[in-house]
């Protein structure tokens, strides 16, 4: 079933309800949504040329724009590509060019980094810029009248993630695998009713975007805040101004949230839920933020390979604070989602008995279908049918996951995951480099910070300015590391492997 089947039903049902909000400014209504996606799908296929199956790129920073391009391109039978704004332009460029995008709607507030990822791809892909004359030319039509009708193994959304190699892998995630995240919201996570808003002060492009989906099936609001991120006092504000609020945080954003002294003065009777994941929540926080907000909060733990759906704590889970074991069910990922099979397995994918820990594999039909353009990958990381997350865990007796560990060495920092051999590879360029070795760090705002291990090779000079500009030069911004530790000799085993847990424990002392 079309992704954007959904948007034509809302439209006919509650055309008059608003569908997204700039601010408290409502720029579309459900109608007016419907009809521009129809008017941008005719435009993409039969002005353009673009057929079912090919790849369209977003690469837009939360805009009112957004979800028309969304819908536009579902509307039309193709898949969409949504990609990181805040990304570097050689990470864009090779996300663009991965993908065979043949067009990227963008925004004009990123012409500068699009006109430096696209320049040397071939072929080299449009470029439009949402709200443009040009844009707007596009979507002069009559439009495609329903959407096009498409097999639920169809791609829909290509969510680029990066591996442990640190090069981005696109996991290939179906109109089923969308529709099954979407019933499961409605089943395990959050009701919606009509009128009911989203704040979308996460990335559209990640867990917030997905989880607009259940809200555009049930007539929600998507309310994009002006700033087009995250702050405080601004979220504090639409909270204030919008009744039945839900919305997604990393808990990094939870930590700020809380401890904006603006919080408890603030009216919050309109939030409704925050579902929070993407990272590590600390306990601590979860508290303050349940006794400060109240029993309004759900825990989501998954994968881009399983949208938003591998396990979870409900919100009545939060308020069993007579359970004997109620703090560590809060520092819990929660029990397996009802459509979801998860387990605990040893390296021979045996399952592990209750209290054992294990690598954390899960199976069902919100799994992705496998990596784009790489079968290997598929094959390495489905094997047997089953989706290997590459996170440790062990259950409890009663059910309930403990992440022990996250994929190998990845690193999160507010709520971003950020793979180290990537920033490594980058440093080793730099001749006064001999050797490098990544970790995180803990941080009190971000979860954790990037600090890099650096050995010296005597013949060149490596300082931190130098380095820090070569990571600007070629990865993103929230990528460089905060911190440059200059050792004689990094610790390793007698396989001649880094030992990082050894680094990590220096960072703690």
């Amino acid at each position: 079933m079309n992704q954007a089947e959904h948007l034509w039903r809302t439209a006919r049902v509650h055309g008059d309800l608003p569908a997204v909000a700039l601010g408290t400014h409502v720029t579309h209504d459900y109608t007016r949504l419907a009809d521009r996606a129809a008017r941008l799908a005719e435009g993409l296929t039969g002005r353009l040329g673009l057929v079912p199956g090919d790849t369209v790129a977003i690469v837009q920073k939360n805009s009112a724009h957004y979800h028309e391009c969304l819908y536009g391109i579902w509307w039309a039978g193709l898949a969409a590509v949504p990609v990181n704004a805040k990304l570097h332009p050689k990470e864009l460029a090779y996300i663009l060019e991965n993908s065979g995008a043949r067009l990227i709607l963008s925004s004009a507030d990123l012409d500068q980094e699009m006109a430096e990822a696209v320049d040397g791809l071939q072929p080299s892909p449009t470029v439009l810029m949402a709200g443009s004359t040009e844009y707007e030319r596009l979507l002069s039509g009559d439009g495609i009248a329903r959407p096009v009708s498409v097999a639920d193994d169809d791609l829909a959304w290509l969510f680029y993630t990066s591996g442990t190699t640190g090069r981005p892998k696109g996991a290939m995630i179906t109109h089923l695998n969308l529709l099954m995240q979407t019933m499961n919201f409605f089943v395990d996570v959050d009701t919606v009713s009509p009128g009911d808003a989203i704040i979308h002060s996460a990335p559209l492009s990640h867990g917030s975007g997905l989880y607009g989906l259940p809200h555009t099936v049930r007539g929600g609001v998507h309310v994009i805040p002006e700033s087009g991120g995250f702050d405080p006092a601004e979220n504090l504000r639409l909270i204030r101004d919008w009744p039945g609020t839900g919305q997604f945080l990393a808990p990094t954003m939870v930590h700020r949230l809380i401890n904006d002294p603006r919080t408890g003065d603030t009216d919050t009777a309109n939030l409704k839920t925050v579902w929070y994941g993407g990272g590590p929540m600390y306990v601590a926080d979860l508290l303050q933020a349940m006794e400060m907000l109240g029993d309004k909060f759900v825990q989501i733990y998954g994968q881009g390979e399983a949208p938003m759906t591998i396990t979870g704590l409900s919100r009545d889970l939060h308020a069993m604070r007579d359970h004997p074991r109620y703090m560590e069910r809060l520092g819990s990922a929660g029990t397996a989602r009802t459509d979801v099979e998860v387990r605990v397995v040893d390296e021979d994918d045996n399952e592990l008995p209750v209290g054992e820990t294990g690598e954390i594999i899960a199976r069902g039909r919100v799994v992705m279908k496998g990596y784009w353009q790489n079968p290997e990958a598929s094959a390495e990381t489905l094997r047997n049918g089953w989706l290997h997350t590459g996170d440790v865990g062990a259950f409890d007796r009663d059910g309930f996951l403990t992440l022990k560990d996250r994929s190998k060495d990845m690193i999160i920092s507010g709520g971003t995951n950020i793979y180290p051999r990537e920033i490594e590879e980058v440093l080793l360029r730099h001749p006064g480099v001999a050797e490098v070795s990544v970790v995180g760090r803990p941080h009190a705002d971000w979860g954790e910070e990037v600090v890099a291990f650096v050995v010296r090779d005597g013949a060149e000079t490596a300082d931190e300015a130098t380095l820090d500009r070569l990571c600007l030069d070629n990865i993103a911004r929230f990528k460089r590391p905060k911190d440059y530790v200059f050792v004689d000799a990094l610790p390793k085993n007698n396989y001649g492997k880094v030992l990082k847990t050894e680094l990590r424990a220096r960072l703690g002392e």
